[in-house]
């Protein structure tokens, strides 16, 4: 999979946005470290936010909401001294400085230095912000998409469409000397959908979201959307649940990311290294998968969910390598994990908002294409199943342990898809699972849905995916189980 970044924009500090200005930041930066930090930075926010739910054709929910403030950061080594404060008054940030340097003090005496306005390229131009977009604008794609499930098939009985809409700007300054801004517009459409049929009811839904203006909303992806929701039901009357028992678990293209980012990619964010409570703290350099095996965590996808023009520390964001062709060569670090390692950040530093000191976090991770196809992974498995799509799971990251629990996927009998099933678990050791990889196809592709990724009580939007890939062996739940 290529990630490509747009042309590079000179982006405005949108100082002028928060009503603050270099002398004012530069003062507070100053006092910051006034107890002697080793570095201090200021991140800015303004965020906007819309939703709405239309059930059954009557809009039952709406809202919109604003949230604006400012986080101060000092750190001396790996201490973090953090405040917030959600007045901009010079008077106001002053006071949360304080707060902050009085976390963090050390013996350095080295003034901040001089702001300079720092560009980058735009992962996500858009033609219109959603600050400008009316509601009677939004209403009639819901409206469509109703409209489109419920057409598709006689047996549906209710549909639930779900918008929501954000517009974000933020501001970065530090004492290094960087001022960065960034505006980052997000946006999804979710159709839920419930049919009965033969006096049973199943329920199911799918997802589109990204970092998109309006006119992705197109009558195709209406239409797409709509599809998926109402066949992804329709197909859980015919599922069964596959026996229980070891057995080889193949990956489908896309979604079955989740697997990826939660059971492997969290164990490689470079704070659970630093401490020490990852198993991958000791693998650097290791073999840790077959040749054709490798897993990246890039930023550079224009409009995916979790791409970024800038990380929440102001860092320029890359295509990060995690495992190449089997061998593990990176952590994803934020600034404390890139001082501590002697690196360079990755530009993963994230955070939920101006409240939160920001962590080494996913964006968009992936595997990449392997030397195999679809159709040679299928026919190669006597018995076993696929899994198409996940609902949710539970990981532990040090030890690397999952469960994971599939909503839609098929068996595979003599080589070939016999029956779709349902309401399976499937438990494992991620790094384990990762050794168990023996072929992978190559047809990768990031899932469009609207992931959202929570640690330590934040939550931030990334981007998933796999190519088809087979896991020689997993614990599946299933009948019997």
């Amino acid at each position: 999979m290529n990630d490509t970044t747009s042309a590079i924009r000179d982006v405005s500090t949108d100082q002028d946005w928060f009503g603050v200005d270099s002398a004012g930041i530069a003062r507070v930066l100053s006092e910051a470290l006034a107890h002697g930090g080793d570095y201090a930075d200021l991140y800015f926010q303004h965020a906007r936010d819309n939703s709405i739910v239309l059930e059954d054709g009557i809009i039952s929910r709406a809202s919109s909401s604003v949230d604006r403030g400012v986080g101060i950061r000092v750190l001396v080594g790996d201490q973090t001294g953090y405040a917030y404060s959600e007045d901009l008054s010079l008077s106001a940030m002053l006071g949360a400085a304080r707060t902050a340097a009085s976390i963090a003090r050390g013996t350095r005496e080295a003034p901040p230095q001089d702001l300079t306005p720092v560009g980058h390229p735009d992962l996500y131009p858009s033609a219109r912000g959603w600050d400008d977009v009316a509601v009677a604008e939004k209403l009639p794609l819901l409206q469509r998409t109703e409209a489109l499930a419920r057409a598709a098939d006689e047996h549906v009985t209710k549909v639930t469409v779900s918008w929501a809409d954000s517009e974000e700007h933020v501001l970065i300054a530090n004492s290094d000397g960087t001022l960065v801004s960034d505006r980052r517009p997000m946006s999804r459409l979710w159709c839920s959908v419930t049919a009965s049929k033969g006096g049973e009811t199943q329920s199911n839904s799918w997802n589109v979201a990204g970092r998109h203006d309006i006119g992705w909303y197109d009558e195709e992806r209406l239409q797409e959307l709509a599809s998926k929701a109402v066949s992804r039901t329709m197909i859980l009357f015919e599922a069964r649940r596959p026996p229980a028992g070891e057995l080889p678990v193949v990956l489908a293209a896309g979604a079955s990311g989740i697997l990826l980012h939660e059971a492997i990619g969290h164990g490689m964010e470079a704070d659970f290294n630093r401490k020490g409570t990852s198993i991958y703290a000791t693998m650097l350099g290791q073999k840790v998968a077959e040749d054709f095996v490798t897993i990246v965590d890039s930023a550079l996808h224009p409009n995916e969910r979790g791409a970024l023009n800038i990380d929440d520390e102001g860092n320029p964001t890359e295509r990060t390598v995690l495992v190449d062709n089997g061998v593990m060569r990176s952590y994803l670090h934020d600034r404390i994990s890139a001082e501590h390692y002697g690196v360079k950040p990755t530009g993963s530093g994230r955070r939920e908002s101006f409240r939160h000191s920001p962590l080494p976090r996913m964006r968009c991770t992936y595997m990449e294409n392997g030397p195999h196809t679809r159709d040679e992974i299928i026919e190669s498995v006597d018995f076993g199943i696929v899994a198409e799509t996940f609902t949710n799971g539970q990981v532990q990251i040090g030890a690397g342990d999952f469960t994971f629990y599939i909503k839609n996927g098929w068996l595979i009998e003599g080589g070939k898809l016999t029956a779709p099933i349902k309401d399976v678990n499937i438990i494992g050791n991620g790094p384990d699972a990762l050794r168990r990889i023996t072929m992978v196809a190559n047809d990768t592709r990031l899932d469009t849905g609207g992931w959202t990724c929570g640690k330590d009580g934040q939550s931030v939007p990334v981007s998933q995916g796999m190519p088809t890939c087979l896991v020689s062996s997993l614990t599946v739940g299933g009948e019997n189980a």
